[in-house]
């Protein structure tokens, strides 16, 4: 009876773990490449929000780049908002240790679970967080620290394998609960 309870603990201990990791981290591990995104173009509807989009540079980032530098974001239900170009290369943005804010008009969504940068040119560029919020949805960042590559689509993917923008790994709650029933199956046997 005792191992009973010893497992209802653990149990209770890796479902109270797996129900908190649903909320998006923003560890390194997760910061994925794609050589491909879907892009929808924007269509202008009455469904249309604004976005403000504020991207901060890394002090380690070169001082400035001249890059282009285009951004994509969504949910998990396949609303997207696509900038092809968000920076304006004339007026020196993204310099190292910034913040550029953006007002960005596209399709209204739900909360906002997976954002994409792309960068094309020879400058180079290090983001170290973009922050998405708007009045209708969840305020989220996303905290990169990191080197964009030129000509691939870089970022986060939190949707849980429901937006068919991104790639698709095995999630932190699935891993735990596959633990959580191999547990039980070694204590059924320890019970027998």
């Amino acid at each position: 009876m005792a191992r009973f309870h010893i497992f209802l603990a653990l149990f209770s201990i890796i479902l109270i773990h797996a129900s908190s990791s649903s909320i998006p981290s923003t560890d390194t591990e997760s910061e994925l490449p794609l050589l491909s995104l879907r892009i929808k173009p924007n269509l202008t509807s009455a469904s249309s929000c604004t976005f403000r989009v504020e991207i901060k540079t890394s002090c380690n980032s070169v001082s400035y780049t001249r890059d282009q530098i285009s951004l994509s974001f969504g949910d998990a239900y396949g609303n997207q908002v696509y900038v092809p170009r968000i920076d304006n290369p004339s007026a020196r943005a993204f310099e190292a240790c910034s913040t550029d804010t953006y007002d960005v008009t596209g399709p209204c969504t739900y909360d906002v679970c997976y954002v994409y940068l792309y960068r094309r040119g020879y400058d180079g560029w290090k983001v170290q967080s973009v922050r998405i919020s708007s009045p209708y949805i969840r305020t989220v960042t996303f905290k990169y620290n990191s080197w964009i590559q030129s000509d691939v689509w870089f970022g986060y993917n939190y949707c849980n394998g429901s937006s068919s923008q991104g790639y698709n790994k095995p999630q932190l709650s699935t891993l735990i609960m596959t633990l959580v029933a191999l547990l039980f199956l070694a204590f059924q046997r320890c019970l027998i």
